[in-house]
C-alpha cells in the first residue's frame, strides 16, 4: 500500500526517531540508528576514533625506533672513537713521556656469589650439557662431601692423548711435607712441649694414647705412621719408660721432641710405607694447549658453573699414575683457612704475609684415564657419616685413613672406570655465596693398586674463602694477561714453561711470564730454596710446586 507507514518496531514503539537511508527494493526506506543525543559522546569504536588511534601507535612506535637507532649509533660512533683514541695514545705518550697506569677494574659482578650444584639425595640424577648437543649424566654419590659421578666425561681417545702427553712431559715422585717445616713452625710460634700436649690430648685426660698422637701425626720423609712405628719410636728415644704405649704429661715434658725428628729422619722408608707412593706430572690447560686439554677444560666449566676467570687461573692438570703397589692414604685435597694462612694462589699477588699455606681448592673434579686391573678405588671413608670425630678414624688399631690395609671398610667407594669423572666440593658454603669451612667429610683416598697401573688425572679449581683477596688476584691476572701475548704461552710438554719445585703443602699455580709477579715469585722463594733455579726452563710460564694431593 503506497504512502502505507512501515510497521511499528519495539525501537519505534519506544518513541525513537528513525533516520531514512534511502528506498529499499520494496520502495520503503532503510532505517539506521539515530545520532546520539546532544552532550553524549559517540563510543570508543567509532570509525573516527578507530583512525585517529592508530595514528598516535604508529607515530609513537615510529619516535621509540628512531629514538633507539640515534642511541645505537651514538654508541658505536663513541666506541670507535674510543678505540681510535686508544691506538693513538702509544704515539701520544711517546711525545710525552710513559703513560700513566690504567686504572684497575671495578669488581666483576661474576664474583658476588659461586654456583653450586644441588645433591638433592644420594642416587638422584641430573642431565648436564658439557659438550654442545650432548647431555651428560651426573648422579649424586654422597650429600656429605656433596660427591657426584659423570659418565663418560672423557672418551677412550681423550683418555689415551692425555696418559701419553704426560708421559712425553715426563712424571716424577710425588713429593710429601718435609719434617723441616714441622720444627720451623714449632720454633716461630714459640709452641710449648705443654701446647702440644694439649693439642694432642683430644679427650683431655691428661694421656696420650697411641691413637691421639696418630691422628695428627704425619712426620718423618713422608712416612705413614702405624701403632708399630710410634711404639718402635718410643722405644728409640726412650719416650716411654713403662711400656704402656701412653704418654703422661710428665713424660712428655721430659722428652725432646727433635729426637723423634732425627729418629724418623734416620729411618730408611719403603715405597710402600709411604703416605703416597705414585708419580705425577702436570699438563697446561690454557691458551695454545692441546685443542683436547682446552676442551676438557670448558667440561669442567660447564659442570662446575663456575666464573670462566677462577677455572681458566686455576691450577693445570695433574696426571697421576699408580704403578702395582701404589696408594695414597686418605688426606683432604685441601685445608682449613686460619688468620696464619694464606691461599698459595693469592699469596704473591695479595703481599699477605703469612707463615703458612694452603692450596684453597674449592673443587675437585677427579678422571679416571684406564680400566684398573686390580684394586685403585678411590674411598670417601666417612661419607655420610652421621658425625665426623677425627677419633672415631682409628678404632682398634684399625684407621680408615690407612688405604693399603683397611679401604674396604670406608663408607663409599668409587671404581675406576675409563672416562669416568668424580667431582665434589672441599669447601662448604658459607650461606652467603662463598666459600666457608673446610668439609671434613672430604676426606679421601686412593686404594691400594692389587695388578695392572691405576691413571687418574685432577682438575683443581682454586677460591680464595676471602672475596676481597680472591677479587684482587682476578684483577691483577687479567692485568697481567694484558701484558703477555697469546703466542707466548705453550703447552709444558712444548718445554716453554718454568717450573719450580717448592717443599711443603703448597700447590701447583701458573703465573705468566715476563711481568713484575715473576720477579716477585723468584725473589721470594729463590733464596729459601737450595738449587731451586735447577727447576727452571724455558720462558714461557711460572710454577711453584708442592706437596699436592
Amino acid at each position: 500500500m503506497e504512502g502505507a507507514p512501515p510497521p511499528e518496531s519495539p525501537d519505534k514503539a519506544a518513541g525513537a526517531p528513525w533516520v531514512l537511508l534511502g528506498p529499499r527494493p520494496n520502495g520503503e526506506a532503510k532505517p539506521r540508528p539515530p545520532p546520539p543525543p546532544p552532550g553524549k559522546p559517540r563510543g570508543i569504536c567509532s570509525r573516527s576514533y578507530f583512525l585517529v588511534l592508530m595514528v598516535f601507535v604508529h607515530l609513537y612506535l615510529g619516535n621509540v625506533l628512531a629514538l633507539l637507532l640515534f642511541v645505537h649509533y651514538s654508541n658505536g660512533d663513541s666506541s670507535e672513537s674510543d678505540e681510535r683514541k686508544a691506538a693513538a695514545a702509544p704515539v701520544a705518550a711517546s711525545d710525552s713521556g710513559p703513560p700513566p697506569a690504567a686504572p684497575s677494574p671495578a669488581p666483576a659482578p661474576y664474583m658476588t656469589s659461586l654456583p653450586r650444584l644441588e645433591g638433592i639425595k644420594v642416587g638422584h640424577k641430573q642431565k648436564v650439557e658439557l659438550i654442545p648437543n650432548q647431555e651428560h649424566s651426573v648422579k649424586t654419590l654422597s650429600l656429605k662431601p656433596l660427591l657426584f659421578e659423570i659418565p663418560n666425561f672423557l672418551n677412550a681417545e681423550e683418555c689415551k692423548l692425555i696418559i701419553h702427553l704426560a708421559q712425553l712431559k715426563g712424571l716424577q715422585k710425588s713429593q710429601i711435607l718435609p719434617t723441616e717445616e714441622y720444627e720451623n713452625a714449632i720454633e716461630m710460634f714459640e709452641i710449648s712441649q705443654l701446647d702440644i700436649f694439649n693439642l694432642l690430648d683430644q679427650n683431655q685426660d691428661g694421656q696420650l694414647q697411641l691413637k691421639e698422637v696418630l691422628t695428627h701425626t704425619r712426620l718423618g720423609n713422608g712416612r705413614w705412621m702405624t701403632p708399630e712405628n710410634i711404639r718402635e719410636m718410643y722405644t728409640a728415644v726412650k719416650a716411654d719408660p713403662d711400656g704402656n704405649g701412653v704418654l703422661s704429661l710428665e713424660e712428655f715434658k721430659r722428652l725432646n721432641l727433635r729426637d723423634f725428628h732425627k729418629y724418623m729422619g734416620s729411618q730408611k722408608v719403603k715405597m710402600s710405607d709411604l703416605v703416597r707412593n705414585s708419580q705425577h706430572t702436570w699438563l697446561y690447560q690454557g691458551e695454545g694447549a692441546h685443542q683436547v686439554m682446552r676442551s676438557i677444560q670448558q667440561r669442567v666449566l660447564r659442570l662446575t658453573r663456575l666464573p670462566q676467570e677462577i677455572v681458566e687461573h686455576s691450577e693445570p692438570l695433574q696426571v697421576v699414575r699408580y704403578d702395582q703397589g701404589g696408594h695414597y692414604h686418605a688426606h683432604m685435597d685441601s685445608g682449613p683457612v686460619f688468620p696464619e694462612t694464606a691461599c698459595s694462589h693469592t699469596k704473591f699477588i695479595t703481599n699477605e704475609t703469612a707463615p703458612f699455606e694452603t692450596s684453597c681448592r674449592y673443587v675437585t673434579v677427579l678422571f679416571y684415564l684406564n680400566n684398573v686391573t686390580g684394586g685403585g678405588e678411590t674411598t670417601f671413608p666417612v661419607a655420610d657419616n652421621r658425625t665426623y670425630d677425627e677419633m672415631s678414624l682409628i678404632q682398634n688399631d684399625i684407621d680408615l685413613r690407612d688405604t693399603r690395609k683397611h679401604c674396604d671398610k670406608g663408607n663409599l667407594r668409587v671404581k675406576p672406570k675409563q672416562g669416568t669423572a668424580v667431582f665434589w666440593y672441599n669447601y662448604l658454603s658459607d650461606g652467603q655465596g662463598w666459600v666457608g669451612d673446610l668439609d671434613e667429610y672430604s676426606l679421601h683416598g686412593g686404594c691400594l693398586v692389587t695388578q695392572g697401573t691405576k691413571w687418574i688425572a685432577n682438575n683443581w679449581i682454586n677460591v680464595d674463602p676471602s672475596k676481597t683477596r680472591q677479587i684482587q688476584f682476578q684483577r691483577e691476572m687479567a692485568r697481567f694477561s694484558k701484558e703477555t701475548e697469546a703466542s707466548r704461552l705453550r703447552d709444558l710438554h712444548g718445554h716453554q714453561t718454568r717450573v719450580l719445585q717448592l717443599p711443603g703443602p703448597e700447590s701447583v699455580s701458573w703465573m705468566l711470564p715476563g711481568t713484575k709477579l715473576e720477579e716477585k715469585v723468584k725473589a721470594a722463594v729463590v733464596p729459601a730454596v737450595p738449587n731451586s733455579n735447577d727447576f727452571f726452563s724455558g720462558d714461557d710460564g711460572l710454577f711453584w710446586n708442592g706437596f699436592s694431593g
